[in-house]
């Protein structure tokens, strides 16, 4: 590792050394000027233009260094420690730090802050004075919900821990920095709450951070690729998340929050295959409306991964399992298509998912527009045309519809490319050939694992004690205990006796 560059005691071979290792970029002001009693001492304030606030610097920056510096008497004292005093005495900002080395003075001011250099010393003093242009907090446009907090993760960190920090009040909220990244030197804050998750578990996430080695890290999608237990797998093994309220209720169920500076999308960990099916509204219902919109995600996930190839198995191999009636009224409707169903069925996936990406890179105002009409005019005129039958666009169309159903997009990407898998074993080997892919399905997910938690817990290994937030939701009052595998230490949740009652009427006498 290179050790840090220190600096000089010449303040002019500072500045030129900060001017060429910069380029002397425009952005980069340095503001030279004289203090003291008696202007003896010669100091520089440096800083970015943009990153920076102005005002901070103007009124509690350089007027106090300029114009109070005089009033503390700190000049004509040779004995005195110039830069204490500045920071004891004269700075009114509320954030100082020590600069020693070169590298510590550059992340300073590309971090928004201000830096302090006095000509003699080989120290200097970074003041907090970031302050630039973001969105406010707004409802997230990915992950809406009827009943809930309509506030969203932002692109600031500081706002992102302090949302999170507004839901859970308690100091066993612990935060741990990083910065990750050799040219961007992103900041990463991992929260979580000591006695509730597994040390383990905070000691992998950490461990796994550290070990990244890396030029950049612009969006949290780079660490979780980073740090995933497994690569080569459709299904995602780190949830992401952009509304605070899922995060919290994470955090306090055990698992680990990872943030990252530049995006509203906050990464969780550990995650079961059940998780992703879990909306934060599930919560804020009641139990039994709960219960069956989760029961309905699970069909449509099923759904969307098997209609196109229980259609292709039993159209191509199996029709003695239909109806005579709707077997008659398909091949009426295939008479006249060339193509066999598998290539039907691609051809209409294949037309569905251009149509999709294309109406999310459209501009907003025609997207939406370009989409619908595009599916219904292709639709109409494939069917017109002889190269489809009406009931694959129907079949294609549902299977579209139940793939948005899942609360968390990454699963219903999954979703989309096992798709194609399942059509081609059917137009080779049938309801065979489904049941196989199952089967390898099934023992693939099986053998997953999510920072060391079993993918399918809490079926694979079962745990009879968290079925009862799993396919259903049983009421609050019921769910006394955490997920034990997240949690090892603290795993109560509630008291117990929390169901009420109404009391009795009393009789009028």
């Amino acid at each position: 590792m290179k050790s840090a560059k220190p600096l000089f005691n010449n303040l002019q071979r500072n500045v030129q050394e900060i001017k060429n290792l910069t380029g002397n970029s425009s952005d980069i002001t340095i503001r030279l000027f004289y203090s003291g009693v008696a202007n003896d001492f010669e100091m520089a304030v440096i800083y970015i233009k943009g990153l920076t606030d102005i005002n901070v610097i103007n009124n509690d920056i350089m007027k106090s260094l300029m114009s109070d510096a005089e009033k503390k008497s700190i000049a004509g004292r040779a004995e005195c420690n110039l830069l204490a005093m500045i920071k004891d005495r004269i700075l009114s900002v509320s954030n100082i730090t020590d600069i020693d080395n070169m590298d510590m003075l550059l992340s300073a001011l590309f971090s928004g802050n201000t830096v302090i250099l006095v000509d003699g010393w080989k120290q200097g003093i970074s003041a907090s004075s970031s302050k630039w242009e973001g969105r406010g907090v707004e409802e997230p446009s990915s992950q809406s919900v009827i009943r809930g907090p309509k506030e969203g993760f932002v692109e600031s960190l500081g706002i992102n821990i302090a949302l999170l920090r507004r839901k859970i009040k308690s100091p066993n909220l612990w935060v741990v920095d990083r910065k990750i990244g050799r040219v961007t030197q992103t900041d990463v804050a991992v929260m979580y709450v000591k006695g509730i998750a597994n040390d383990k578990v905070v000691e992998e996430v950490l461990e796994r951070l550290d070990n990244i080695d890396t030029d950049s890290i612009l969006e949290s999608g780079y660490i979780e690729e980073f740090i995933q237990d497994e690569t080569f797998t459709p299904f995602p093994t780190i949830a992401n998340s952009e509304r605070p309220d899922t995060v919290a209720g994470a955090i306090l169920e055990g698992q680990i929050a990872i943030l990252v500076d530049g995006t509203p999308f906050v990464l969780l960990a550990p995650v079961t295959f059940f998780r992703f099916f879990n909306a934060s509204e599930d919560y804020y219902q009641r139990y039994d409306i709960a219960s069956f919109l989760r029961i309905l995600r699970y069909m449509s996930f099923l759904i969307s991964i098997l209609l196109p190839s229980l259609y292709i198995a039993i159209t191509t191999f199996h029709q003695e399992m239909l109806p005579t009636t709707l077997l008659i009224s398909l091949a009426a409707q295939r008479e006249g298509v060339p193509f066999p169903a598998f290539v039907e069925a691609m051809a209409m996936e294949i037309t569905f998912e251009v149509l999709r990406e294309a109406g999310i890179r459209m501009p907003k105002a025609i997207g939406s527009a370009i989409s619908i009409v595009g599916a219904l005019v292709l639709g109409q005129a494939a069917v017109q045309a002889g190269l489809v039958s009406a009931a694959m666009v129907i079949v294609v169309s549902f299977t579209a519809i139940s793939n948005f159903i899942a609360p968390a997009f990454n699963m219903s990407i999954a979703a989309r490319l096992i798709r194609f898998g399942f059509m081609f074993l059917a137009a080779t080997l049938g309801l065979f050939g489904v049941m196989s892919g199952l089967i390898a399905l099934l023992i693939h997910l099986a053998g997953l694992r999510s920072f060391g938690i079993p993918y399918l817990m809490p079926l694979s290994p079962l745990i009879p004690a968290n079925l009862k937030d799993l396919l259903v939701r049983v009421p609050w009052w019921a769910m006394l205990k955490r997920p034990r595998l997240y949690s090892q230490e603290n795993n109560v949740r509630q008291g117990t006796s929390l169901k009420s009652s109404p009391p009795f009427r009393k009789k009028e006498e």
